[in-house]
């Protein structure tokens, strides 16, 4: 559905973006990450066709981004981080005025626009002047706006940009339930755990160059250089610690109040270590809890990123 090659914007001396490689196939939820400034609107301004490269390929649907640029706005859904509504309009006119310019028209236009409010959960608000919803609301008219003409592509750029809590967890269930509907979607966002939770794909993107494109588990796999156990025991925590070190699956322990943080040896191939628990019971020691220490979208993106602009 999206695939880029060698996809490169240059402004003089500076690369915005620089030789990005992309596939996604329908159906996939694409986080992508990167610290202001790293080259992440360029790209979805790119594939909207809103924005001309300086070199490189891009295709929507099979559509080349330079010879069918209207194909594939047909196809896409393009909403940015900030928008504006129209002061004087109700939130059904507004949807009503970009389902015209889509060409949708009569009885469709009315049933498309009142199926779109009822998706974001903004049916009660159909009445309501555009400008009076809150921040959440209005990033939630937005998203119905770009699901008018039912794109099979949808670009959101920080669609929780600005959200509280409650609004970034309704604008995730919202993107689960269009993950579901086999749309393909690229999202940014700087809420790393959420992108964790709904989006199937991870790019990490820094200095106009896509430093990683996998699946969320491989991102993980690749910045743990160990696995770590966390054990919680009830008492006798020193005593503890001394009979695992001795154990030869363990490189380390160190104790994190009641916790004891145990690195094992070979990451890659970590074995059966189900006998660590068995040999503390043998031991008499107390245990609350025995689990791996899952390392998180945020540390991937510490550990991958320098924090560094184009």
């Amino acid at each position: 559905m999206i695939q880029t090659a060698d996809l490169t914007k240059q402004y003089g001396t500076l690369f915005a973006l620089k030789d990005l490689k992309l596939n996604l196939s329908s159906g996939d939820l694409f986080g992508f990450i990167g610290p202001n400034g790293s080259g992440k609107t360029t790209t979805m301004k790119i594939l909207a066709t809103l924005l001309q490269p300086t070199y490189g390929e891009a295709s929507i649907c099979g559509h080349s981004i330079y010879t069918h640029p209207k194909e594939i706005r047909r196809m896409v859904g393009y909403m940015p981080d900030f928008f504006g509504v129209y002061d004087d309009m109700k939130v059904i006119e507004y949807l009503e005025f970009f389902a015209a310019a889509y060409r949708i028209k009569g009885e469709k236009r009315k049933q498309v626009c009142s199926e779109m409010l009822e998706l974001v959960d903004l049916g009660y608000k159909r009445d309501a002047l555009a400008t009076s919803l809150s921040r959440g609301m209005t990033q939630r008219l937005g998203l119905a706006r770009v699901l008018l003409h039912d794109p099979q592509v949808l670009l959101l750029d920080e669609p929780a940009s600005g959200l509280d809590p409650r609004a970034r967890i309704e604008m995730r269930e919202l993107l689960k339930r269009l993950g579901t509907r086999g749309k393909t979607i690229m999202v940014s966002s700087h809420i790393l755990p959420e992108l964790a939770d709904i989006c199937n794909k991870i790019g990490i993107i820094e200095r106009g160059e896509l430093l990683i494109n996998a699946d969320v588990s491989e991102v993980m796999r690749k910045v743990r250089d160990h696995l770590v156990i966390l054990v919680e025991l009830v008492d006798r925590i020193d005593e503890a610690a001394k009979l695992l070190e001795q154990h030869q699956s363990v490189q380390s322990v160190e104790r994190r109040n009641d916790v004891l943080r145990l690195s094992l040896k070979n990451v890659q191939e970590p074995g059966d270590y189900s006998d660590l628990p068995a040999l503390l019971v043998q031991n008499g020691f107390k245990i609350r809890s025995f689990k791996e220490d899952e390392i998180n979208l945020e540390t991937a993106f510490m550990t991958l990123t320098k924090g560094i602009t184009a």
